[in-house]
């Protein structure tokens, strides 16, 4: 994949690029919490973006998509969303480092990789972090790393559209092979938590369903949760987010709230009291536990927060009866994307047959499963280039 987008950065734009794998993540538990300032147990894997940057002396953007086979230019003065859609993740990374007062130039990017597209695998992130992370490189301006998570989160936040919470752009930069990273969304303290059994695996299952209402009704569920804080608000000054209610104080005013909104707060709070209690099992080195708060974390998703689809309740279903799976639930924003499971090692075959089975008799498709290993964050595939760029 490196030489790959080498080779493509030399047929279309020229010159000899900066080269950054930027990976995918999974989410082990905590969904949805990110953005209600509550915990989350995400990861980075070994499925990438690789981009290849290269700094300009003008202030022209020149950008090549391998995996949509598509070019795009623009100015640094005149940026704007694009109809092609994928520069926007690009473009919102430039207007937040103009926006920081960052000394850019213009660059060539190109890039692509292997985190299958709508899989719930952010890819969005991985670009946006990975070009954060490269410009701040080849034009040396020494941003640090906090700063460049919190600029590629703002990217997609106000330039993309979607009201995400930081995670994504946090594990990208902070991920560290064999670690989960518990992180507090709140105070974006975190502390990685070893994840190193080699005799359970990390098997996703890829509906392959597109999430076409994934961002609108992610915007919804986050719009829920803070009219729920709104109602609260009323009667406790010092709550600013849901991560400040128990789950007492949400069910005292039951009847204050629409029905709706209140299934919706009900499941955040109990989702971020699962994070924290998931992590003292794998302190604990209980997988057992920890899996059967993943199957809670999807009756949840599905019942009161009412993200999931029919795909993706199947396949928790049938994981949920195969001997030798400890875990499974729905991952990312939902109606789409991958159910993620942990998986004994002597069992991936036998459960990737049944799911398979059953997948194509009750809806006629294929499914795509990808297991996964922990790799670390954001990083330079080489770094002696680093200092090719000196100037």
């Amino acid at each position: 994949m490196i030489q790959k987008i080498r080779a493509i950065f030399h047929e279309r734009l020229g010159g000899e690029p900066f080269m950054v794998r930027s990976p995918g993540r999974v989410n082990l538990i905590g969904e949805h919490t990110d953005y209600n300032e509550g915990f989350v147990l995400p990861a980075t894997i070994d499925k990438s973006i690789i981009l290849a940057v290269a700094p300009r002396n003008d202030d022209l953007c020149r950008m090549y998509s391998a995996d949509f086979d598509q070019s795009f230019e623009t100015t640094l003065d005149s940026l704007g969303r694009s109809e092609l859609k994928w520069p926007d993740y690009l473009l919102g990374v430039v207007d937040q480092l103009l926006k920081y007062g960052a000394a850019l130039r213009g660059f060539d990017v190109a890039f692509g990789g292997n985190i299958p597209i709508a899989s719930g695998l952010s890819s969005s992130a991985a670009i946006e972090a990975g070009l954060a992370f490269a410009l701040n490189t080849i034009f040396h301006l020494q941003i640090d790393t906090l700063t460049l998570v919190k600029l590629a989160h703002m990217a997609e936040n106000e330039f993309v559209g979607v009201r995400c919470g930081i995670m994504d752009q946090f594990v990208n930069l902070f991920g560290k092979e064999h670690r989960l990273l518990r992180l507090d969304c709140r105070s974006l303290e975190f502390e990685y938590v070893p994840f190193e059994r080699s005799d359970i695996r990390i098997v996703l299952c890829d509906t392959q369903v597109k999430r076409e209402l994934a961002s609108t009704e992610y915007n919804i569920r986050r719009q829920q949760c803070e009219t729920g804080v709104t109602v609260l608000q009323k009667h406790y000054g010092s709550i600013h987010s849901l991560r400040d209610v128990s789950l007492d104080t949400l069910q005292r005013h039951r009847e204050e709230f629409d029905p709706t909104v209140y299934r919706r707060c009900e499941y955040v709070i109990c989702e971020n009291a699962r994070v924290l209690e998931a992590c003292n099992d794998l302190r604990r080195a209980d997988l057992s536990e920890f899996g059967r708060k993943m199957f809670e974390s999807h009756t949840g998703l599905r019942d009161n927060y009412e993200v999931s689809c029919s795909e993706l309740d199947l396949f928790v279903e049938i994981a949920s009866h195969v001997p030798g799976v400890l875990g499974a639930r729905m991952m990312g924003a939902g109606f789409g994307g991958c159910t993620i499971n942990l998986v004994e090692e002597s069992r991936i075959q036998e459960f990737g047959r049944i799911v398979t089975e059953t997948y194509r008799k009750q809806f006629g498709k294929d499914v795509a499963f990808y297991i996964m290993n922990i790799k670390s964050g954001t990083a330079a595939e080489r770094q002696e280039k680093v200092r090719s760029y000196q100037m």
